[in-house]
């Protein structure tokens, strides 16, 4: 099996692992909701994963294809796949990595408060409905693996290489304005793809909007930055520190 199918199957086997474990999390969210099902709830779950694997194989498949054309990649597994030493790369990274996402998760709470005081009815700290940290731990893999699959590898990649073909570097590369102009935009649609979730708990009003699309853009910026200098795994380490300090160490202070 050669290193590209060996990649995609190592991306699609941690998406489902993701899929499956931010389940207890989306449950406890969606409990009065899956009270009056109309098919089984092991029916419906069956029904997402086969979703979920049709969906990420397809982003992962179109990612893979096109980040080689565009310079981006996984250095890590790439390596690895490759036979080639990876600790010292990874011990390169990581700090950076971790700190980033912890930066990122204490920027959005932040600016979560900031939004409160300005009016907007919703709180990251003050949600109706609080799963438990262990659930929050979980679905942290979700974001770390799943969202920058979907977002960066797949989402950010195809706006650079549409960027790339039209402009280039007189040496053949994406310019650092292309790059820089698919980071803030994958990031935005991110943003934007939170808005149904929210029209579902408050009504949506323009500071509700530029509130949803910031909190949530802060984060994708810094691990788009992180994809284009350091690779995905880099970004899926950042989205996922970002993420306990969102799911499990907020709502644990919370509770005190």
């Amino acid at each position: 099996m050669g290193k590209e199918r060996k990649l995609f199957l190592i991306l699609l086997i941690a998406c489902i692992f993701g899929t499956i474990a931010v389940l207890p999390y989306t449950l406890t969210l969606q409990g009065e909701l899956l009270q009056n099902l109309p098919v089984p709830l092991h029916v419906l779950l069956a029904a997402q994963l086969i979703q979920s694997v049709v969906l990420f194989g397809l982003a992962i498949f179109v990612g893979l294809h096109l980040a080689r054309k565009v310079g981006l990649g996984l250095p890590i597994l790439e390596r690895w796949l490759e036979g080639r030493e990876v600790k010292s790369y990874l011990r390169s990274i990581l700090g950076i990595s971790i700190g980033l996402g912890i930066l990122a998760g204490i920027l959005i709470i932040g600016l979560d408060y900031l939004f409160s005081f300005a009016g907007v009815p919703i709180n990251l700290a003050q949600a109706s409905i609080n799963p438990p940290a262990w659930q929050g731990f979980l679905a942290s893999f979700y974001g770390g693996i799943n969202e920058e699959v979907l977002l960066r590898l797949f989402i950010m990649t195809l706006i650079a290489w549409i960027i790339f073909k039209l402009k280039r570097t007189e040496e053949g590369n994406p310019t650092n304005i292309g790059m820089c102009l698919a980071i803030v935009l994958a990031a935005v649609i991110f943003g934007a793809g939170h808005l149904p979730a929210v029209m579902a708990i408050t009504t949506l009003t323009p500071l509700v909007i530029v509130r949803t699309i910031t909190l949530n853009a802060v984060g994708g910026i810094i691990f788009g930055w992180l994809y284009w200098r350091k690779g995905l795994e880099s970004a899926m380490i950042s989205h996922f520190s970002a993420d306990i300090v969102l799911h499990v160490i907020l709502p644990l202070i919370a509770v005190i």
